[in-house]
C-alpha cells in the first residue's frame, strides 16, 4: 500500500540574480559533489567490465589466459613491451569513462529510457574504440593484435549493455513495488503543472510518485483548491512535504523571488529537493545545470546529498548477511516452527502490517509468540501497558505462550524477518517498523524516523531497550538517521549479538 492510501488512514529569477547566484552556486557545488561520487562508482564498474572483456578477448583470440604458463609469449604477441599494452588498456578505459561522462551515462537512469541508454552505451564503447585505434596508429603499435582490440571493444559493449539492463531491471522491479520511488509535490495547478503530473505518471522509468498539487493563490484559477488532488496552499508546502514523505517539490507556477528563496532555505533544512521549469524564471537557467525529467527541462534549485555508494554497500551487507544467516540457521528455523505448532493452536507465523519507509505498508513476518486470539484480547490488557505515550509493551503479557516467552527473550521470533530484509522491505539495522495505530498518534517531527528503511535491530535496541520513554525512542532513531554510516551499522550488529546472547528481550 502506498502513502496516498496510508495518510488518510492515519492522518524570472534573473531578477534576484545577486541573491539567487549564491543559492545556485551552492546547489551546483552540492550537485557536482554528489554526481562525482555516483560517477566514480559506475566508472569503477565500467573498468571491471573492460578488464573482463579484455581477458575474454585474449582467451578467445590468442587461446591463453593471462595466468597461463605461456604468458610471456602472449604478451610478446600483444606488444614488444607489456607496459605499453597496459598503457593502451588504460587509455581505452579512460576514454570510455570520459565519453560516458560526456554522454551523461553516469547520470540517474530517470534521465533516459532503456533504448536510449543502450544506444548511448554502444556509442560510448565504439567512440572509445576509435580513440584507442587512433592511439595505436599514432604510437605505431603494430605488434598489438588488432583482433584482440576489436573483440575487447565488442565484448565491452555487450557487458556494459548487459550491466545497465540488469541494473535497470532491478530498479524497475523496486519501483513496481513502491520501493525507492521519489515522492513529489507539484506547486501550481495550471497547464504546466497538469502536464507534468500526467507526464510523470505515464513514464515508468522516471521512478516518481505524484502526491498532489499545491495551490498558489493569485496564479491558479479560483475554485481549484477544492480538487481532491490539491493538498493545500503554498504557505503549507513544507508541512505537506513532511506529512507525505515528499522527496522533491516541482515549481510550475511563477512565484515571487522572496518566496522561492524562502522555500529553498526551508527545503535545505528539511532535506527536500526543489526543481523549477526554467522557462518560468527568465535567466534562472543561465550557467546552471538543466536536467530533463522525461521531456520536461527542469533546474534543481536544491539537491540534498545522497550517500549512494553507502546505500549500495548497506544493501549488499543486508543481502549477504541475511542470506548467510538463513542458510546457517535453517535447522533452527525448522525446529522453532515445529515447536510453535506443537506448543499452541494457531499458525506458525504471525503476519502484521507495518509502516515502512515513506509510509509504505508491508507485511512483517515473525514466529507467533502469542495465543491465536491475541488481537481480540488486546483491549483486556491495555491498562497493563508499561510504556508511555505511543508505545505499547507489557513484560508479563498474559497472551504470550510459554514457548513465545523463550523466543522473545532471545529474539528468536524475529529470525523470519530476514526474509523481509531479502525482499527489501527492511534492513538489518534501522528504526523498528511501527504499526499503523502508533503512527496515527505521531506528531509531524516523529515522521522523520520513516524517512529510512526500518530494521530488525537499531540504536534503541542495543542502547535503551528497556527504557519506557517514547522521547528516548524517537531521539535515538533520529540520532541514527542523522549520523548514519556503514561502520555504525556494523557496530550496532556486533552489539546486537551481545544483547541477544544476554537474553534481555521481552
Amino acid at each position: 500500500m502506498s502513502t496516498p492510501e496510508f495518510v488518510p488512514r492515519i492522518q524570472g529569477v534573473q531578477r534576484f540574480h545577486s541573491a539567487g547566484t549564491r543559492t545556485v552556486d551552492r546547489v551546483r557545488s552540492s550537485f557536482w559533489s554528489h554526481s562525482f561520487k555516483v560517477a566514480l562508482f559506475w566508472a569503477f564498474c565500467d573498468m571491471l567490465c573492460v578488464l573482463i572483456a579484455t581477458a575474454a578477448a585474449i582467451r578467445i583470440y590468442l587461446g591463453n589466459f593471462i595466468g597461463d604458463e605461456s604468458v610471456i609469449e602472449t604478451q610478446s604477441m600483444l606488444s614488444a613491451s607489456p607496459w605499453l599494452s597496459l598503457f593502451y588498456l588504460c587509455w581505452f578505459i579512460l576514454s570510455l569513462i570520459l565519453v560516458g561522462r560526456r554522454l551523461r551515462l553516469y547520470a540517474p537512469i530517470q534521465m533516459r529510457n532503456t533504448l536510449h541508454d543502450q544506444r548511448l552505451t554502444i556509442q560510448a564503447c565504439f567512440t572509445a574504440g576509435l580513440l584507442l585505434s587512433g592511439a595505436l596508429y599514432l604510437g605505431r603499435g603494430e605488434a598489438i593484435s588488432r583482433g584482440v582490440v576489436v573483440l575487447t571493444v565488442v565484448f565491452t559493449a555487450v557487458l556494459l549493455c548487459a550491466r545497465r539492463l540488469f541494473w535497470r531491471a532491478i530498479v524497475y522491479r523496486r519501483y513496481d513495488r513502491g520501493i525507492e520511488t521519489r515522492n513529489i509535490l507539484v506547486v501550481g495547478t495550471g497547464r504546466v503543472g497538469q502536464a507534468l503530473r500526467h507526464h510523470i505518471e505515464s513514464i515508468r522509468h522516471l521512478g516518481f510518485t505524484f502526491k498532489g498539487f499545491v495551490h498558489v493563490p493569485g496564479y491558479d484559477s479560483d475554485g481549484v483548491e477544492d480538487s481532491a488532488d490539491v493538498l493545500g496552499t503554498i504557505d503549507e508546502v513544507l508541512e505537506l512535504a513532511r506529512k507525505h514523505f515528499v522527496d522533491e517539490i516541482f515549481l510550475t507556477a511563477p512565484c515571487e523571488r522572496v518566496l522561492v528563496k524562502q522555500l529553498v532555505q526551508q527545503a535545505r533544512e528539511a532535506s527536500v529537493d526543489i526543481r523549477v521549469v526554467p522557462d518560468l524564471y527568465d535567466g534562472l537557467a543561465w550557467n546552471s545545470p538543466i536536467e530533463y525529467i522525461g521531456q520536461f527541462p527542469t533546474l534543481p534549485l536544491h539537491r540534498g546529498e545522497v550517500a549512494m555508494l553507502g546505500m549500495v554497500m548497506k544493501r549488499i551487507l543486508d543481502v549477504v548477511a541475511s542470506s548467510v544467516t538463513l542458510v546457517l540457521t535453517w535447522p533452527v528455523l525448522i525446529a522453532i516452527a515445529i515447536a510453535v505448532r506443537a506448543d499452541s493452536d494457531g499458525p506458525i507465523f504471525y503476519m502484521s502490517e507495518r509502516i515502512g519507509k515513506k509510509g509504505r505498508v508491508f507485511r512483517c513476518i515473525k514466529f507467533r509468540t502469542m495465543v491465536s486470539d491475541a488481537e481480540k484480547r488486546r483491549t483486556e490488557v491495555l491498562h497493563m501497558n508499561e510504556r508511555d505515550a505511543v508505545l505499547f509493551k507489557i513484560t508479563n503479557d498474559p497472551r504470550i505462550t510459554r514457548l513465545g516467552r523463550f523466543l522473545r527473550k532471545y529474539s528468536l521470533d524475529e529470525l523470519p524477518q530476514l526474509l523481509n530484509v531479502l525482499r527489501g522491505d527492511m534492513s538489518l539495522v534501522g528504526p523498528r517498523p511501527p504499526i499503523a495505530s502508533e503512527v496515527k498518534r505521531y506528531e509531524l517531527n516523529h515522521l522523520r524516523r520513516l524517512d529510512v528503511v526500518p530494521g530488525i535491530t537499531g540504536l534503541w535496541q542495543v542502547q535503551a531497550r528497556q527504557d519506557p520513554s517514547f522521547d528516548s525512542y524517537i531521539s535515538l532513531d533520529r540520532a541514527y538517521i542523522e549520523n548514519w554510516s556503514l561502520w555504525l551499522d556494523v557496530k550496532i550488529l556486533v552489539r546486537t549479538i551481545g544483547v541477544v546472547a544476554s537474553g534481555t528481550g521481552t
